[in-house]
This record gives C-alpha cells, structure tokens and sequence, in this order.
C-alpha cells in the first residue's frame, strides 16, 4: 500500500495565521493566549545558508554534494539543492527609540536609511519598518515604495522604554508570515537596539519561537559602545546564533555602515536545500539541524538551527 503523508506544509516552518493585527499604526499588544492558527505541509524541510572560511569570505561554488544535514543527529537526504542569490526579500527593520539610544539616534537612521536604499529592490523585494519604545510600532508597512520606507525612519523620534521581544513577535508573526509560501521568500530581520528589554509582555524565548516558525534570520547591530558586553548584547548574539544571522558590535557610529553593507551582501550569497525528514513528526516540537560542508571543518556554516514540525 503507498504510504500517505498528512496534507500539511512544512517548509521548515511553513505558516498561515489568523488573527493578524487591524491596526496599522501600534502593533496591537500580544494575547495572553496563543491565537495563531498554524497549517503547514510536512513532507519537506526547507534550509536558507551561508558558508564562509575562516577569514569571513562567502565560499560561493559549492554544490549539493558538498554538504550533508543531520535532524536530531540523523543523516537527511537531501531532495533539492540551489544556490539562491536571487529570492524576493521579506526584510523588517527594527529601531530601538528608546531614551537609551537618544546619543547616536541620527546617524542611525542615516545608516538604515541607506541600509534600503541598497538592499531592497522595488517590484522584487518588500521592506518594513518597525520601532519600538514602550510599544512597538509599525512605521511603514511591507512595501517596495523605498521612498515610503525613507519617510517611516526619517519621521522617527527616541523616547521611553524597551520593548523588543513584542517587536520581534509582531514583525513575524503579523507582517513577515504573510507571503506564502514561505520557501519562495528570504525573511530576514535587522534590529538596531542595546537589547535591553524592559516593557514586553512576550519573553526573550516566545519572540525566538515565532522567529523561528517564520524561518526568520535576524541579524543585530548593537548600539553599545561601551566595550563591556552588556546583557542585552548577549540576547542580541542569542537571536543572531538561534536563527543563523549574525550580529555585530559596532563602536563607533561610522562602523553602521559597514555592518548593513556586511548583512545586505550575506542576503545575497546564500545556499538553499529541502530534505524529507526521516523519520517523519507531527509532534509540534522543535527539531534540530545541523548543515556541514563535507571534509572541510574550516569552513563555516550559518544557518538557523532547527525548526518546528507542525501538530497534527
């Protein structure tokens, strides 16, 4: 008898929401509940990677055979393999406007600013612009209108608390989840904060969750430039590894610039795969996975580190 597979899509994550927010102004303030809906196909797992050596060069000319994937410790065959360079981008920037980052707020909104205008090309790309203080807040919704996206930083102003765990849900689970599905889109975020939370009612590991369901890569710039690790840039280095972004620590306001132009080039030279994974589960648990480049342990692979098989 042919074996059946439950009719549900799982893209490493593949999710359609209900109960997405109305307002589109303030993100609206998260539930005490759960009330995303997820359906999603589980016959295959989908993967978006970088490789660099040891020096920080993207390594480019790989091919399928070159890699191997383990879920859970287990080897995957690999079904599909492309190297994407080219995949329409869902990108969410994220501004800190609290007081605490009132000193270098100018030169940041120059350097995201220029961010866009670089990164994000219209009629291919979608870009939105979240800050948050006390509440997050949506300033321009997913658009390839670059200039509406200009107009949303530019009309930022810092002031009040921190609230970047609620930014981090609203953007993906409200915003970066719409397109379907979600393996013909890179979604990536870039947040520019000191990590420092101090108003959200979702914690530290609900934001990763919904980042990870929305196969989300955050990349983080922290705006500490104290030269003491703090306690909010170990939460922004902990978003950066658990979804395979990076983050970065500038210390000095002109070094934002080097850090977008970095993040816009890793979008573009990234590996794509899709494997079945075997043995098959609709446990609604997270299942690791670890992506490596055969016979050559130099060589460095950032890629988020697993994903959430849907519940059946």
């Amino acid at each position: 008898m042919k074996k059946l597979y439950p009719v549900v899509v799982l893209c490493a994550s593949s999710f359609l929401l209900s109960g997405q927010s109305n307002d589109a102004g303030k993100a609206a303030p998260p539930d005490t509940g759960d009330r995303t809906r997820i359906t999603l196909d589980v016959s295959r797992v989908n993967m978006l990677y970088t490789v660099s050596d040891k020096k920080g060069r993207f390594v480019t000319d790989l091919t399928k055979g070159d890699f191997e994937v383990f879920e859970s410790k287990k080897p995957q065959a690999i079904i599909e393999f492309a190297a994407e360079s080219d995949l329409p981008l869902r990108l969410a920037v994220l501004i800190d406007t609290s007081n605490s980052v009132r000193d270098r707020f100018h030169f940041q909104q120059e350097a995201a600013t220029a961010f866009i205008d670089g990164t994000v090309r219209p009629e291919h790309d979608k870009a939105m612009i979240v800050s948050f203080d006390t509440a997050a807040e949506l300033v321009a919704d997913l658009t390839g209108d670059i200039g509406e996206l200009e107009r949303g930083i530019a009309n930022l102003r810092p002031g009040g608390g921190t609230s970047l765990y609620d930014a981090i849900f609203f953007a993906c689970r409200d915003k970066l989840m719409q397109d379907q599905p979600l393996y013909k889109f890179r979604r990536a975020m870039v947040i520019l904060s000191d990590g420092e939370d101090n108003q959200s009612r979702r914690t530290r590991d609900q934001a990763l969750e919904m980042a990870q369901k929305a196969d989300v890569n955050i990349y983080t710039i922290s705006t500490n430039i104290t030269r003491i690790e703090s306690d909010g840039d170990k939460v922004l280095r902990y978003f950066a590894e658990e979804t395979g972004g990076q983050s970065f620590f500038p210390f000095k306001a002109s070094d934002l610039n080097q850090d977008f132009e970095n993040i816009a080039n890793e979008l573009r030279h990234q590996y794509n795969i899709f494997y079945r994974p075997e043995p098959l589960k609709v446990d609604g648990l997270y299942h690791p996975v670890d992506i490596r480049v055969k016979g050559h342990k130099e060589l460095i692979v950032r890629a988020r580190k697993g994903y959430y098989a849907p519940k059946l």
